[in-house]
């Protein structure tokens, strides 16, 4: 392997085990020592190949947004009817949830600490088309007449609330592990009755 692979190699390592911590066991906290010791890297590597804890941190930010615009992207300027695209959010969002728990309350930590996405345009873009789409779901009927922003509010918080409170709802409500399971698979027709007509 030469000098170049391999500092791709343990660059990327760094990167994805710092990601594994961040979203998938959620410590946002993690010191550069802890992200070290994971990923059986020296110490001094992270700053070598990032030159500070906060440039590592952004950059999985960025990447991590970056990745939510390339999938609602995909799904949104897909060929299909708008309610297969939202049961295709729907499906994949419960996915990336399963598999990264606080991607989303990682991605909202950092816009909250004043971290902001470089490329707004880009969203717009999106917005705009699924605006357009929307519009005409309402005018065939098949939608209750709201503003775009409340039914984007709700499809977010159809999905994300349960996996956000996932520790609260499971302890509270005495829901074992299985139990939360079975509610997830039944939600997504929960989510579409409530969003549809």
């Amino acid at each position: 392997m030469d000098e170049n692979s391999k500092k791709v190699d343990t660059e990327l390592l760094i990167k994805n085990t710092a990601r594994d911590l961040f979203f998938k066991e959620g410590k946002f906290g993690a010191t550069t020592q802890e992200i070290a010791d994971a990923a059986q890297v020296n110490r001094t590597l992270i700053n070598y190949y990032f030159r500070s804890r906060d440039n590592l941190f952004s950059s999985i930010f960025q990447e991590a947004v970056e990745q939510e615009e390339i999938f609602t992207e995909e799904i949104l300027f897909s060929d299909l009817p708008f309610k297969e695209k939202i049961e295709n959010y729907i499906d994949r969002s419960f996915q990336r949830a399963r598999e990264f728990p606080y991607l989303e309350s990682y991605i909202v930590s950092r816009l909250n600490e004043g971290q902001l996405y470089t490329k707004k345009e880009d969203w717009e873009r999106v917005i705009e088309r699924f605006k357009t789409e929307f519009e005409e779901e309402i005018k065939k009927g098949n939608i209750k007449k709201m503003k775009p922003i409340q039914f984007i509010i709700n499809i977010a918080s159809l999905i994300s609330f349960p996996f956000a409170a996932r520790p609260l709802l499971q302890s509270t409500l005495r829901i074992s592990t299985e139990e939360f399971e079975n509610l997830i698979n039944q939600r997504k027709e929960v989510i579409m009755k409530v969003l549809f007509k």
